[in-house]
Parts: structure tokens; C-alpha cells; sequence
């Protein structure tokens, strides 16, 4: 009886949490967000707007090292998008989000430092002969990035798509990130990225 009663608790806080985000496809499809600098090979997020995708959430598995998953929010994606925009000095507006399923973040309690994956989706020119610097970007090097965040400070990006095989990681996630992950000890991204 407990459970169902919980059930419907949850159910009906969802409902509520759906309704009240309810506003006009404009506000739905854009959120802006604005931080800081650029320094070396990492930066962390600038000003821009980028279009969010539906919410999803991650599981809360935790790690003996204190690494746990944590959800992955819209607010998220777009800071995400700001800091790997601003590591490539390109424009937010260049990208449209993420890429599905290739999203990771969660939080090591142990260095209080929030830890994320992602791959940047570059928004489509009118000319395929023609790229533009979010498209160039995204090959190699930019296929793929780690985001590290100290907890209260500012995200910095490192593009580590072009690492595999003999090839060393300019950063990794901590081990107990990398396990709530699934991702192969001392990995700087996904099997599958």
C-alpha cells in the first residue's frame, strides 16, 4: 500500500513539474547561460543560446570512491554546449546540443568536482561544400569531450575525441566516475564514442 501510494506521489509531482514547465515553443526550444574564459586547450563555457532536448535522467549508482550518476538536465546540456563552444572560440549558435545517448555526468564526492561526456552536435549549413567552424571542429580531437567542474566553479572542456588506442588521454575521469559510467578503467570517453 506504501509503494503504491508513493507511486502515485511521484506520478502526480511529475504531472505538476510537466505542467508548470508548459509555456510558449520559444521558451520550450532556447535557454541562455553565460561564464568565463578561455585559457590553453580547455576553456570554460561562454555566452550563448543553444536549443535544449528533453530531459533525461541517469541513475544514482555510487561508487565506494563516492562517484555518483546524476541526472542530465537541460540547464546541464546547455552549459555543456557554452564550454565546448568556447574551447573551440566558435560561436554557441554553431551547435545545436548534444547527441544522444553519448551524455555522462555525475558528481565524486571525494574531490567535490562534478564530472561530464558529451558529444557536440554542430548545427547544419546550407552548403555541404562549405562547413562551418562547429562542423570542422567535430572531427577528430572535437568528436568527442570531457567536462570537469570544481564544485561551485566553472565548467572547462578538454576535446578528447581523437584518443584511442596507443594514444594517451590529455584527461580522465576519475576511476569511480569511470565505473558509475561503465566506461573502461582509465578511459577519457565511451566505448561507443
Amino acid at each position: 500500500m506504501k509503494t503504491r501510494c508513493l507511486a502515485g506521489a511521484l506520478v502526480a509531482v511529475g504531472s505538476l513539474a510537466v505542467a508548470g514547465c508548459s509555456s510558449s515553443p520559444a521558451a520550450q526550444n532556447t535557454t541562455t547561460t553565460s561564464t568565463t574564459v578561455q585559457t590553453g586547450t580547455t576553456a570554460t563555457a561562454n555566452t550563448g543560446t543553444v536549443p535544449r532536448g528533453p530531459s533525461s535522467t541517469a541513475s544514482t549508482t555510487a561508487t565506494p570512491s563516492g562517484a555518483v550518476n546524476q541526472p542530465v538536465t537541460d540547464q546541464l546540456r546547455v552549459q555543456l554546449v557554452a564550454a565546448g563552444a568556447a574551447l573551440n572560440n566558435i560561436p554557441v549558435a554553431e551547435y545545436t546540443g548534444l547527441a544522444p545517448g553519448h551524455t555522462y555526468y555525475a558528481y565524486d564526492s571525494a574531490i567535490q568536482t562534478y564530472w561530464a561526456g558529451a558529444r557536440l552536435v554542430p548545427a547544419a549549413t546550407s552548403d555541404p561544400s562549405n562547413p562551418s567552424r562547429a562542423q570542422v571542429a567535430s572531427q577528430d580531437d572535437g568528436s568527442y569531450y570531457l567536462f570537469r567542474q570544481p564544485r561551485g566553479g566553472s565548467w572547462t572542456a578538454y576535446a578528447v575525441g581523437a584518443s584511442g588506442p596507443g594514444t594517451s588521454c590529455p584527461t580522465t575521469p576519475p576511476a569511480g566516475v569511470a565505473q558509475v559510467w561503465g566506461w573502461p578503467a582509465g578511459s577519457c570517453r565511451p566505448t561507443n564514442a
